[in-house]
């Protein structure tokens, strides 16, 4: 027999079921049937407000700043180790960045993964952003959940760790076991963090665009815009619903054509989801960029990279919602040998007119090297005019492609190549593509682990990636090349 749990039960709780001893059996939060369409939408306050608060958290954030650039210059007077000048004011200015919180912590992530943007010594000294940041309290922790649930942790899991698995600058993972003995891990996010970040980031954009844009270096970098992109992304990401809603369909449709049995994503566990906490899977491995401990267990890091590689092309071009966030602590390689996509706060989802036009970029650089179709690819979506002659533009771009895109990773980089084709397209009036930044980054991502796995590995010729979604070409290539694909 069962029943709704007791003392803490009321009609605004949600469901709760106990057994005959009194112990819980099951919990059904607000989602346990799905999201629905409203919950998934995003509440992005304006951001070209600017009050008194924001006026009071700048002169907080001016302090801080030039207070921690002054302690690191005279350190690096002190003892400069063969550092610059340059090296000190960036790691003072990324310090000021850790002690401001969350917002500038993601400004750092910004720089360190936007490397040919900014000066070389500051995206070097905003790597450390990557790593995590100090975990709330205990306290904290426990209060919040019970917010969250409508009951303590202790009622609802069969057991539940207030010492986080790991912190990152939105929110942080803690271990439980459900009532049914099932490993899980809850995403809970950081108290007020929406109000602080959406403060800090109304600054960000007033100095942008007050401020910078003067100087000619943040007009070729548009900080203005990366400032609005960061808050696009950060109110997204603020929707845990939305966040776990995008989870479910990228491992939903992992499995689409058969394959892909060696990568996967963790399940989310709706009945213990909430506004503002993901109830999830747990997984156990390694961050991909472990390559001694890969080493090790005798992995084929290449393979694994292959296979991961094909999963994300396929989100792409074909399913929808791709991740946008692919560093080492969200692609781990599983104690069992698959691996594993982790942390979907940051997705991309391209409109059927790019997907057409990746895939046609995609097509031309691994099978027919055809760059015409690249051409009509751009101007399709409006990316370069339509009076641009294919015949002209197309080995124009082949030109400047091809010697790049031949060569393995550990040769070339794919920033470099992007780089030169964006350069390339801009001298027959081509815009900038935003759709395609997000997509870049990643691809910059896997060239990092590359690099060390598979030095030797040409991402942009591998037919592998694109097996499944132009199979028929794929399948003949191969047969004239005499090539054969993995699982």
């Amino acid at each position: 027999m069962s029943g709704v749990t007791g003392p803490n039960s009321s009609p605004d709780r949600p469901a709760a079921t106990t057994d005959a001893a009194g112990m819980l059996t099951h919990y059904r939060g607000p989602f346990a049937d799905g999201p629905k369409p409203e919950a998934l939408l995003i509440d992005a306050p304006r951001l070209d407000r600017f009050g008194l608060a924001e006026l009071r958290r700048m002169m907080v954030i001016g302090f801080v700043l030039v207070a921690a650039v002054v302690r690191a210059v005279a350190g690096w007077v002190l003892r400069r180790r063969g550092r610059s000048l340059a090296t000190a004011v960036s790691e003072g200015v990324v310090d000021g960045f850790e002690q401001l919180g969350p917002t500038f912590v993601k400004l750092g992530q910004l720089i360190a993964s936007s490397p040919g943007l900014f000066p070389t010594a500051l995206a070097d000294a905003a790597l450390r952003t990557l790593d995590e940041v100090p975990p709330f309290d205990p306290a904290t922790v426990r209060r919040m959940v019970a917010a969250e649930l409508g009951r303590p942790p202790g009622q609802v899991f069969r057991s539940f760790d207030d010492r986080p698995l790991s912190a990152a600058s939105i929110a942080q993972v803690h271990a439980v076991v459900l009532p049914d003995g099932r490993d899980a891990v809850i995403k809970l996010q950081r108290p007020d963090i929406a109000h602080r970040m959406n403060t800090d980031l109304r600054i960000q954009y007033f100095l942008a665009s007050k401020l910078l844009n003067r100087f000619e270096a943040a007009q070729r970098a548009n900080v203005t815009g990366m400032v609005e992109d960061l808050h696009e992304v950060t109110n997204q990401e603020l929707n845990a619903v939305l966040e776990a809603h995008r989870q479910t369909r990228f491992r939903d449709h992992i499995g689409d054509y058969g394959d892909n049995t060696h990568i996967t994503a963790p399940e989310v566990y709706w009945d213990y989801c909430t506004p503002h906490m993901i109830c999830m899977e747990r997984m156990s491995g390694v961050p991909m960029d472990q390559f001694d401990e890969l080493a090790r267990r005798n992995i084929d890091g290449e393979l694994v990279l292959r296979r991961g590689i094909k999963v994300w092309i396929e989100a792409a071009l074909v399913h929808g919602p791709f991740h946008g966030d692919v560093h080492a602590g969200n692609l781990w390689v599983l104690d069992d040998g698959r691996a594993t996509y982790l942390d979907f706060g940051i997705m991309g989802e391209l409109p059927d007119e790019w997907k057409h036009a990746l895939g046609e970029i995609m097509y031309t650089a691994m099978i027919d090297q055809d760059y015409r179709r690249v051409v009509r690819a751009y101007q399709s979506v409006g990316v370069m005019p339509a009076d641009v002659d294919p015949e002209v533009a197309g080995p124009a771009i082949a030109m400047v492609m091809e010697p790049m895109l031949s060569r393995s990773l550990g040769q070339t980089s794919l920033g470099e190549a992007l780089k030169s084709n964006l350069e390339l397209a801009e001298q027959f009036g081509a815009r900038t593509p935003r759709e395609l930044l997000l997509v870049a980054k990643q691809l910059l991502y896997f060239e990092r682990y590359a690099t060390t796995l598979a030095p030797d590995y040409v991402m942009a010729r591998d037919l592998y990636l694109l097996r499944n979604v132009f199979p028929e070409a794929v399948e003949r290539v191969c047969e004239e090349k005499g090539i054969t694909l993995p699982d």
